[in-house]
């Protein structure tokens, strides 16, 4: 579509505003109504904005609006219509395509919307226009606010909107090419402000309390107005020039003068004597061209120092996505009464509104009464105004609503948030990476105002200084920021100007910092670390693992000595087992899992020659640890203990690792995945500055500085001071001149000492010098320095190349790795070339398993890549943690370890163990869920259970407690009644699972059921029973909430040992915060539902039901009374056929035709009958009558049945 061929209806529309003749503007009468068909058009306009580039080309805004709005601006129905069109017009290009379009035809259409705007600006730069704005907003800022209108404030809101969209116009360099000193159209627009006086309203309503609601569209319209100032200078307007401007100044010139007379020294110098077609030809000895012959030059001798292989070569073409960021913010010189009118402006700001207005903006922050990002806005006026405040007259008073650590603090977490953000959404990086310079100026400019504190001649001034420094050295955010920031510089998202922010402000914190400490003596600071807790794989042993004795001839000898004592102790019957505890109660490995580190401390007295101890160690572990018969049964006689203890005694153990190991293999724990708790714990330490100094000696740190030192020329001379000092703090300061020596910064410095301006960098020039001498003559004793120039070098290197290589391995570490003898070595290679070539095992495991000498798992990697065995450490990484696809065979063997394991304590330690395919923890559970077998995390924690008391147990049923929880941790069942079980299964998995826990849950029903908790256990099968049927009549399954309705329930489900039958069953526990009851997993098929509720089942039940089956004859009768119980009767003989005929304990084929037909047609009732939860308090008085009386229809049905369970 031609830009210019406008769609007819909206030219209709314009044509129908009116017309311009001369200086009046005619409206034509249907003008208001055509306004609001453009406000109409504008808001159904497609994505390209057709709508608002038609406008833009047929320049409504600058023929009809704007007239419009200076002559007819008493028509207020029309005044109000024509800036809401305006308003929409001039929106940001960016609000309206939401970001800067990559593709072609939407960037065009981008730049063309972007190109009418400015013409907007440049038409809206006149007295005129902002007179009738100022003269409107002045109006209605009279009336208080019992007389403001809400129309009122919307055009109030409107004003403000069109002030800003006029100024937030960027604008056009190429276009204009305005130098300093000249007026811009941006320096135009705020003259025509300053003439009509919206100035002085914006103030007012800064500093009005009753205007708070614009705080936010006034400190916007600011911002934008100083966008292109320096504040330094606009501090400077009108006071003549300075001394140190002057010597800058003249610095300047100088150096420029300098490089004009060297460049015309080297033209004198090129000018030969003879003609240039007879400068012949050289040959350079030394330097090899593309052959292997000598290259051979064809100028003159002259210009051989700036010879280079690329000369004539194409320069390598950037990509685009590595290109370096660009300068987006340019500052400017305006016009001088420009610059006199914003110094005036900012001066009454900063007397009367900057504290109440920077007060309510933050209120409103905080409060997220504010847009997204209008925080940047104040950031970018905290920085300008203190800046300028601190330039001009420095009274602290005045910024006094930002000077505090509270906006310390908001500064540092909006920083640290753009940072974190700049990394995760890489597609926005470079806007976050904008923002986040707006908030390293801010946090730059209230240091800044601290040090300018602390130079004050108020002592009050000085000592609120102090303590602002006191509590930011003190808190760890603040110190480690800087380091965050350098680390993670990127130059394709973060220009050079942010650089450069970045390494001022770090050489101001770090002079604050060092004259801080060193005026206190010693700084407390605060110091925050991660705390790993980590499993522990052996309990601390008494003896060492090198004092084990290793032949069978020593324990042989030792145990003809232990076998006395252990008899004498056998018959003893005072050997006292309550001072023995077998596990470590405060260790964080559950007590189930601390059984072989009890059989390591039973050896472990053993070889120290304790045989009571070990004995009684033995015992006490037997009482904690019945299960699997592991240390002995419990009718166990004193010579089978005596010979358990000798098998214990020759047994293979693994030992708990020595401390030289430890520490050698905590990098290669870090490397594998495991679960691990961080806890940042908190203390408190003393202050050491150089301790901190060393933090940014790093690669990373000295890569951004040599950055920015490249372009020396262009940066100003506190820049390059910065960059020296910081330097050379690591150079001398820490003695790490070795982190310098690199040939890049040596590259730098031969341009610097080469340069004809060198005179004016001296500070630059005597660090370079220095650097040199110390590398030749660390070169004179270590060859390899020129080798390391080619890289980048840690604080490791560093030291070995200043006190010899190898000189970290020969310290006086304790991790130091013992040394590999030529014996040893010839076993490895033996090991390694005898293993390497088999499938399923990991070679080194095999090796460290077979070596004599016990090694690490890494020290055996990196010594046979040193012998050679290997090419890389890479080679040798676990099998298994790469794996992410699953086989069907994998899926199904997981299914079956799961079913197979999930009784047991921790679920997912069985299966890691018995799994085919090694996989780490996380790939497990991220399987499980995917598959449904789980429905949460949780699912797969640890369970630890607490060991019931004998004493609070009765006597009769402390037998039947300790076969019931025996039951419940071991699971298994007599061969006999598993094998029947597996009979009445459908599906033969599932029966192998169920089949173990059917004894256990028996066990524990008996044992509820005799401490009254019948009436739970029926309503437990019952919720069973029906979401089996709900199951099987939606073929969709879901977890369902087990809801205790009466408090007999309630009272049952918060029971100790009804929680453990309900994990037994198989019912999950609620999720900690996010649920409240248990609930029956969706994993559970119907038939496996009926199989658990049939195990609840008891006989006594069973006999009353059929009981209450038999007719019973009272005297009187009547036939209310009959139909009532019969309709009970019907009801307690379905509740019977069904559990009979669901459990699997009675065939439904030995009903009848008739019986059949009785099921059917009382399903129904049944169903009504147990899925009443009604609570009805009249029919507690029916359930407690006598025996003899007829039982009527209870309203509670199910509850009624419970009661009279047990009242029978």
């Amino acid at each position: 579509m031609d830009l210019y061929m406008m769609n007819c209806e909206l030219l209709a529309t314009c044509s129908a505003l009116g017309y311009l003749e001369g200086d009046t503007y005619h409206k034509e009468p249907d003008c208001l109504e055509s306004v609001k068909d453009l406000i109409r058009y504008l808001r159904h306009e497609d994505d390209t904005r057709d709508v608002r580039r038609q406008l833009g080309a047929a320049q409504i805004l600058q023929s009809d609006l704007l007239p419009m709005l200076t002559q007819h601006c008493q028509d207020k129905p029309l005044f109000d219509a024509v800036i809401r069109l305006m308003v929409n017009l001039t929106q940001p290009a960016l609000l309206c395509f939401g970001s800067v379009p990559k593709e072609p035809s939407f960037r065009r259409h981008f730049l063309q919307v972007l190109a009418y705007l400015q013409a907007y600006k440049e038409a809206f730069a006149s007295e005129k226009a902002f007179g009738v704005l100022s003269e409107t907003l002045y109006k209605l800022l009279q009336l208080g606010w019992e007389e403001r209108q809400e129309e009122d404030n919307l055009l109030i809101e409107r004003i403000l909107l069109l002030v800003r969209n006029i100024l937030h116009v960027p604008t056009d360099l190429d276009q204009e090419k305005r130098i300093d000193d000249d007026a811009s159209v941006h320096d135009q627009l705020l003259w025509a402000i300053h003439l009509s006086g919206l100035d002085d309203l914006l103030l007012f309503l800064a500093s009005s309390p009753a205007e708070q609601q614009w705080s936010l569209h006034v400190l916007e319209i600011i911002s934008l107005m100083f966008r292109d100032q320096n504040p330094e200078q606009l501090a400077g307007v009108g006071q003549g020039r300075l001394a140190q401007e002057r010597s800058t100044d003249v610095a300047e010139l100088e150096v420029l003068r300098q490089r004009e007379m060297a460049e015309k020294k080297t033209r004198a110098l090129q000018r030969g004597n003879r003609h240039s077609r007879f400068g012949g030809s050289y040959i350079v000895q030394g330097l090899k061209s593309i052959g292997e012959r000598d290259l051979i030059f064809h100028k003159g001798l002259h210009n051989l120092r700036n010879y280079s292989s690329d000369l004539g070569k194409q320069p390598r073409r950037v990509p685009k996505r590595r290109q370096a960021a660009r300068e987006l913010s340019i500052q400017r010189r305006s016009a001088l009464n420009v610059r006199l009118f914003l110094r005036d402006f900012c001066s009454e700001f900063l007397e009367n509104c900057y504290n109440r207005l920077m007060g309510s903006v933050k209120d409103h922050l905080l409060r997220e009464k504010a847009q997204q990002h209008d925080e940047t806005y104040y950031m970018w006026s905290l920085a300008f105004f203190m800046a300028f405040n601190r330039a001009a007259s420095f009274r602290p008073g005045l910024v006094s609503e930002t000077l505090s650590v509270r906006t310390f603090h908001f500064i540092e977490q909006n920083l640290t948030n753009y940072y974190e953000m700049m990394l995760t959404d890489r597609k926005e990086a470079a806007s976050w990476a904008r923002r986040m310079h707006l908030a390293l100026k801010a946090y730059q400019e209230l240091l800044a105002t601290v040090n300018e504190m602390d130079m004050s001649p108020d002592e009050a001034v000085r000592e609120s200084s102090r303590i602002i420094k006191n509590n930011i050295f003190y808190v760890m955010e603040y110190r480690e920021l800087f380091l965050a920031l350098f680390r993670k510089f990127d130059e394709r998202c973060q220009p050079r100007s942010f650089l450069r922010d970045l390494v001022e402000t770090t050489h101001l914190f770090l002079k604050m910092l060092e004259r801080f400490c060193r005026s206190r003596g010693n700084l407390v600071v605060q110091n925050k670390r991660k705390k790993r807790k980590k499993k522990k794989k052996v309990l601390d042993q008494p003896l060492a693992s090198g004092d084990v004795p290793s032949s069978a001839g020593e324990l042989e000898a030792m145990w003809l000595s232990l076998a006395e004592q252990l008899q004498c102790c056998a018959q003893d019957p005072e050997l006292s087992l309550d001072s023995v505890v077998p596990f470590d109660a405060a260790s964080e490995v559950p007590v189930e899992e601390q059984r072989a580190e009890a059989m390591v401390r039973i050896q472990d007295c053993l070889l120290a020659g304790q045989a009571p101890q070990a004995l009684a160690l033995l015992r006490s572990a037997r009482e904690v640890w019945p299960e699997g018969d592991v240390f002995g049964s419990q009718d166990i006689s004193a010579e089978e203990e005596i010979e358990l203890l000798k098998q214990i005694l020759g047994a293979p153990l693994p030992r708990q690792q020595g401390p030289e190991e430890q520490g050698a293999e905590e990098e290669e724990e870090e490397e594998e995945e495991e679960e691990e708790l961080q806890a940042v714990q908190v203390s408190e330490k003393e202050f050491n500055f150089l301790d901190y100094l060393k933090r940014f000696a790093s690669s990373a740190v000295v890569r951004a500085y040599v950055l920015l030192l490249r372009s020396y020329r262009q940066n100003s001379a506190h820049t390059n001071h910065c960059l020296v000092k910081m330097l050379h703090r690591l150079a001398h300061d820490l003695k790490m001149e070795a982190l310098l020596f690199q040939l890049s910064l040596f590259c730098l410095f031969n341009r610097v000492l080469s340069d004809p301006a060198a005179g004016a960098y001296q500070e630059l020039v005597t660090f370079a010098k220095y650097i040199l001498g110390k590398f030749f003559a660390l070169a004179a004793v270590n060859q390899k320095a020129f080798v390391e120039l080619l890289f980048w070098k840690n604080t490791a290197v560093v030291r070995e190349m200043a006190e010899g290589y190898g000189s970290l391995d020969g310290g006086s570490s304790s991790r130091r790795p013992p040394i590999w003898s030529p014996e040893e070595e010839a076993q490895l290679q033996e090991l390694y070339l005898a293993h390497r070539d088999v499938e399923g095992q990991d070679v080194v495991d095999v090796i460290l398993a077979q070596l004599k000498t016990p090694r690490t798992r890494k020290q055996v990697i990196h010594h046979l890549v040193r012998l050679g065995l290997a090419d890389s450490v890479k080679d040798f990484q676990r099998k298994g943690t790469h794996i992410v696809l699953w086989t069907e065979d994998q899926e199904l063997e997981l299914q079956r370890l799961f079913e197979e394991f999930q009784d047991s304590d921790d679920v997912l330690g069985h299966i890691m163990k018995n799994i085919t395919a090694r996989r780490s923890r996380a790939r497990i559970v991220d399987k499980l869920l995917a598959l449904g077998v789980v429905a949460e995390r949780r699912e797969l924690y640890k369970k630890r259970r607490k060991k019931l008391a004998p004493s609070s147990l009765p006597n009769g049923e402390e037998s039947r407690k300790d076969v019931c929880q025996e039951d419940l941790e071991e699971g298994n069942l007599p061969e006999e009644e598993s094998d029947e079980g597996e009979e009445k299964e459908e599906d033969s998995e599932a029966g192998q699972a169920q089949g173990s826990s059917v004894l256990s849950t028996e066990a524990l029903g008996q044992s509820l059921s005799q401490e009254g908790f019948s009436a739970p256990l029926l309503w437990l099968q019952n919720c069973l029973i029906r979401a089996a049927d709900d199951r099987e009549e939606d073929g969709c399954s879901q977890a369902v909430p087990l809801v205790p309705l009466t408090e007999e329930n309630e009272e049952a489900m918060e029971n100790e040992q009804f929680q453990q039958l309900l994990r037994k069953l198989g019912v999950r526990p609620p999720a900690s915060g996010q649920e409240t009851f248990w609930r029956i997993p969706a994993k559970l098929s119907p038939t496996q539902l009926r199989k658990i509720a049939a195990s609840l089942s008891q006989p006594e039940e069973e006999g009353k039901l059929q009981s209450r089956l038999e007719p019973t004859v009272p005297e009187e009768q009547g036939p209310e009374e009959e139909h009532q119980k019969e309709y009970r009767a019907q009801a307690l003989r379905a509740l019977l056929l069904a559990r009979r005929k669901k459990a699997g304990l009675e065939s439904p084929e030995g009903e009848g035709p008739a019986g059949e037909k009785e099921q059917l047609k009382m399903a129904p009732r049944k169903r009504q009958l147990l899925d009443s939860d009604e609570e009805q308090e009249e029919d507690e008085g029916r359930s407690k009558g006598p025996e003899s009386r007829a039982p009527e229809i209870p309203k509670k049905k199910r509850f009624q049945i419970e009661d009279e369970d047990e009242s029978d």
